[in-house]
């Protein structure tokens, strides 16, 4: 593929040079660079790609795509919009992967991760082969792959979407950040079935109001597009009990499905009963009825369920398929995961890290607790922190004792990030604040009693702990384990 067949997929573009290099690879990190690559360079937060043009030359680059001018020794083509550029370009150099995929993406504030997890299962049920996008990892099929942002840049995205194809990928499930959809990550992606969960606050650090976080959720739906393939139906599906879903009707030209426990919908979940080991309840889709129980606990888990099921029936999943599934589905790990090592008291580790999602969660933990309630959270450095003092006093109100301590502090004090939460819980005496997370955790196990329940909230899967200065590791779930066995052993 040469650079001219690469640039005719452009609009508006300045390119003063004769040269027509044959293009092997394109990238936007010039790390990767090799001989014959295109180098998009990409202004970042913390790193702007024009300051490696010259490096990504070096390295054997052919050609450059640039917002300003470079004095480089290759071609150099000027764009108004570089971000805007490689997402036409990737699609053009990968031919388009999404397109030949039935791709599914899954956006909200909460719920995500354990949505993609859900519908892969019931997908794989029914046979098909499965690629996966999201917080926790990339998987092709069974190959899993790390991943760094919850929705990859697009050059990134379309490269795994080509992947999946090469590898006979089916049906790609996929986690759509408010980012990644401001940003113009997924610009280029053929979404066929678009998920919504939840719109609740979380990252007015980057949107600063929840209107403009809504709208920026809602690009999902209005990019479905505007016309109806007689093969290939594109679907909303639409949490009824929240309502941003009325904006994201009125947005969407795609048929739609709704789903919900409160509000009258086309997929409903009654007569809800729960454990502290699984959940049952009536699945309603249409005039059909089926009883169903699963091994997940709490009302989000529910709401989850709901929407891989419409998401599913929507992919034309058979019933008896998606109910075989239900039966053995098993959590996300760090998604209300409980942490077993021995002990008469149970230790759940969640990723709540939005004051929706910690309020959910501990309401599910006091639905099985027979005694005290310890809720142990943070919250992140350089994130949001409107929602500090909000997060403490659920904690706090919602628990018999809340513990506040560090989340992943990045750049930030972690002293003052427990004094922003100290701001919402003022009037309160059942809170402790005891900064370093493993100590707090300690405090917590070493008090417990049979019955009572330890809420671990805000890191769920992470095996990490960024301190700013360095990354450390740290996984919630095994440092109780080792606390629990610590304390067994000296009893």
């Amino acid at each position: 593929m040469n650079l001219q067949s690469i640039l005719s997929t452009l609009h508006l573009y300045t390119y003063q040079s004769n040269e027509n290099p044959e293009i092997s690879s394109v990238e936007m990190d010039s790390r990767e660079v090799k001989p014959g690559s295109l180098f998009i360079c990409i202004k970042g937060y913390t790193v702007d790609g024009h300051d490696y043009a010259e490096q990504a030359v070096k390295k054997g680059a052919v050609a450059i795509i640039a917002e300003e001018a470079i004095d480089v020794k290759v071609p150099v083509v000027l764009v108004p919009d570089s971000k805007r550029a490689m997402a036409v370009v990737a699609n053009y150099f990968y031919d388009y992967p999404t397109h030949k995929l039935q791709l599914i993406g899954v956006t909200g504030t909460n719920g995500k991760t354990s949505t993609t997890h859900m519908i892969e299962r019931m997908m794989q049920a029914h046979d098909k082969k499965t690629g996966l996008i999201g917080t926790i990892h990339t998987k092709i099929g069974n190959q899993v792959f790390e991943t760094k942002n919850t929705t990859p840049e697009s050059l990134t995205l379309q490269k795994m979407f080509s992947n999946m194809h090469q590898a006979e990928v089916d049906t790609a499930i996929m986690e759509v950040s408010s980012h990644a959809l401001d940003l113009g990550r997924v610009h280029g992606c053929d979404f066929d079935i678009a998920v919504f969960t939840n719109l609740t606050q979380d990252h007015l650090d980057y949107h600063e109001t929840m209107t403009e976080y809504q709208r920026v959720k809602g690009l999902l739906f209005a990019q479905l597009g505007n016309t109806f393939h007689p093969t290939r139906k594109k679907f909303a599906i639409l949490n009824a009990d929240d309502l941003a879903s009325n904006e994201y009707k009125r947005s969407t030209a795609a048929h739609i499905i709704t789903y919900g426990i409160k509000t009258d919908s086309d997929v409903m979940a009654k007569h809800i009963k729960m454990t502290n080991t699984g959940t049952e309840f009536t699945l309603e889709v249409g005039n059909e009825s089926y009883q169903v129980h699963v091994q997940l606990v709490g009302l989000f888990s529910v709401y989850n369920v709901l929407a891989a099921v419409s998401a599913c029936i929507a992919a034309r999943v058979p019933m008896n398929t998606i109910l075989s599934t239900l039966e053995k589905l098993e959590g996300v790990p760090g998604r209300f995961e409980l942490v077993h090592a021995g002990q008469e008291f149970a230790v759940v580790v969640d990723y709540a890290h939005t004051p929706d999602s910690l309020e959910n969660a501990i309401k599910t933990v006091k639905e099985f607790a027979k005694g005290t309630v310890y809720t142990i959270v943070g919250c992140g450095g350089d994130r949001d922190k409107m929602k500090r003092p909000l997060m403490a006093a659920i904690a706090a109100n919602l628990s018999d004792i809340a513990i506040f301590t560090s989340d992943n502090p990045r750049s930030e004090n972690p002293i003052q990030i427990v004094k922003d939460m100290e701001a919402g819980v003022k009037d309160h005496s059942t809170y402790h604040s005891i900064i370093d997370r493993e100590e707090a955790i300690a405090y917590a196990i070493e008090k417990a009693k049979d019955g009572d329940v330890i809420l671990i909230a805000g890191k769920g899967h992470e095996t990490y702990q960024d301190l700013g200065h360095e990354v450390v590791d740290f996984d919630d779930r095994e440092v109780s384990k080792r606390l629990i066995k610590e304390r067994l052993k000296g009893c």
